[in-house]
């Protein structure tokens, strides 16, 4: 098999280049996903909704958790806040459980015909990515009915995941090179996403951590995206642009490690397969 060297330049040459074999792969993740139900897309509605008030419920009514640092207390404010940081983690959550099987599960593409791996991980980041969409316009239309708020600076939530998203795909594409040689990851990622759940500012604000712990928290890649779309959809604030470029210059140094580490295991995907 021949290989070749996939720089940052190179990976973003082929996403453009097989762009619309990228769409079509992207597409028919999300389609089968919904093939043969009822409900269909409506089930991408539905399980944000019910989650944020099964979680609302238990937060609010029977532990009696009031959000700190909010305008109000209000019970809706919280599922609000809830779902937005349940939407980030969902997209790194949805992709990294199918990082470990996501070259596994195609081993037609390494072993017999000539395909630009290299995309692979950009056909699931899509799906997630509509999944968190679907999700964020729920919070927005629930607090636009129950709190009356819809704010202008919503409009910067993209200019808040794009980078993320650079960060989630360099994940991927690690995760999904390992997996190839290493079948136990796929066991240890339930734990990684249940952990990232629980360890950023998912449930709480990071106002309620300790300023201890809180600046130990601002190492993790989650509590960036999760702050600044709550900031820029609930609090009617302008994006942390110096805490962006340095997120996003993150988010690509890690995409050029993660292309380099899959380039130097890519060499040997079709002896262990």
């Amino acid at each position: 098999m021949i290989t070749r060297q996939i720089g940052l330049v190179d990976l973003a040459t082929s996403v453009i280049k097989h762009w619309e074999l990228l769409t079509r792969l992207a597409k028919r993740e999300y389609t089968v996903r919904f093939r043969g139900t009822v409900m269909g897309f409506a089930w991408a509605v539905l399980t944000p909704l019910l989650l944020a008030i099964a979680y609302t419920y238990v937060f609010v009514v029977v532990f009696n958790v009031r959000w700190v640092g909010a305008a109000t207390e209000k019970g809706a404010s919280f599922a609000v806040y809830l779902m937005l940081g349940l939407a980030v983690h969902g997209i790194l959550a949805e992709c990294l459980s199918r990082a470990p099987s996501l070259i596994l599960a195609n081993p037609s593409y390494v072993l017999r015909v000539v395909f630009p791996l290299e995309i692979l991980s950009f056909t699931i980041i899509a799906p997630a990515l509509v999944t968190a969409s679907v999700n964020i316009a729920v919070a927005v239309v629930i607090n636009l009915v129950l709190n009356g708020q819809l704010n202008a600076t919503l409009v910067f939530a993209p200019l808040i995941l794009l980078p993320y998203l650079v960060f989630v795909v360099a994940v991927v594409i690690i995760v999904s090179a390992i997996g190839v040689y290493l079948r136990d990851i796929a066991h240890v990622i339930g734990l990684v996403i249940t952990l990232a759940m629980f360890l950023s500012p998912v449930f709480y604000s990071i106002e309620a951590v300790p300023i201890v712990m809180r600046r130990v928290m601002q190492f993790n890649p989650l509590t960036f995206p999760i702050e600044q779309l709550r900031a820029v959809v609930i609090g009617n604030m302008m994006p942390d642009v110096v805490g962006l470029i340095v997120y996003t210059a993150f988010s690509i140094i890690s995409l050029a490690l993660a292309s380099t580490v899959f380039q130097r295991l890519r060499s040997g995907f079709a002896d262990v397969l």
